[in-house]
């Protein structure tokens, strides 16, 4: 940084030293460093769409949770939701596997398709659904049984028996969940004796192990400390280059983080979708330009 005195300069002093500035000025304009928020990159080229839901309702009991939801959720990308609670984000990511099926007191209309399949259609296969569409939930949830198990839980139900192919899935799930290196030399531990962050990757890594197309996280990270929090947010930016991944989050910075596209929801309705840098500093409506602000939330 350049200070300049106070003294007075005489007439030529003061031609010299004001060329001088200027020659400093554009100095420090041509090193300036680029700012810290850039552009967002224009789309290369139209995505392909992995599932489309269209005119989406869930109504539980009386209460009207979801309505008219009505998008596209694109191929090997990340969508974030966000929104205030109770708004209904959570619902409608359980609405992507049918896991409002075991609400009993739970009523949906509309269309969610799945590569153009109906998955509420009355010929759908819930197992493979499931298979198809993965779910990490908020609470880090494994087993009470060894790591290696855990992973090969899954592949173990759809009828995958053989050891030498048990142990290449469970180990390039474990890898693409970044957490192979820390328990390749514990893999018969029990996966109680991990920690928060890890039993989360584990958990990762149990969905990853079914072959997924689609995996649903539920804010995946509330529950973990900072450092655990920054290796979810790395993985998840990672997953992309395989799967289709939706994230419900309360952590507008973590949206801006990771994800490619970002839903604004607000009682029931889905309000604004954009790619996130859009959403997040040009949006179009006004609810959503206040929630993003911080002025409610």
């Amino acid at each position: 940084m350049t200070f300049f005195t106070k003294t007075q300069p005489t007439c030529a002093q003061d031609t010299h030293s004001g060329a001088q500035k200027v020659q400093s000025l554009a100095s420090s304009v041509q090193e300036a460093p680029a700012p810290l928020v850039q552009e967002a990159p224009a789309p290369c080229a139209q995505p392909s769409t992995k599932m489309h839901i269209a005119n989406l309702n869930v109504y539980y009991g009386a209460t009207h949770a979801l309505q008219n939801i009505t998008f596209d959720i694109y191929t090997r990308s990340v969508l974030a939701l966000i929104g205030p609670s109770g708004c209904g984000k959570s619902t409608f990511l359980r609405c992507l596997n049918r896991m409002n099926d075991t609400v009993s007191s739970a009523r949906i209309s509309g269309n969610v398709l799945l590569d153009g399949e109906d998955i509420y259609a009355p010929a759908c296969n819930l197992m493979r659904l499931r298979k198809r569409v993965g779910m990490v939930f908020q609470q880090p949830n494994p087993f009470p049984m060894s790591i290696y198990d855990n992973v090969a839980y899954g592949p173990r139900v759809h009828g995958i028996t053989k050891k030498s192919s048990l142990d290449a899935i469970v180990t390039q799930s474990l890898q693409r969940a970044a957490i192979y290196n820390e328990v390749k030399d514990h893999l018969h531990d029990s996966a109680l004796s991990l920690s928060g962050g890890q039993q989360q990757r584990l958990c990762i890594a149990r969905a990853l192990a079914v072959e997924p197309e689609v995996l649903l996280m539920d804010e995946p990270t509330s529950a973990l400390d900072p450092i655990s929090t920054a290796k979810i947010e790395e993985l998840i930016v990672s997953l992309k280059e395989h799967y289709t991944v939706v994230i419900v989050t309360h952590n507008m910075q973590q949206a801006a983080r990771v994800s490619d596209y970002t839903a604004f929801f607000l009682l029931g309705e889905m309000v604004e979708l954009n790619r996130t840098y859009q959403l997040f500093h040009e949006p179009h409506d006004e609810r959503c330009a206040d929630y993003v602000m911080g002025r409610f939330g």
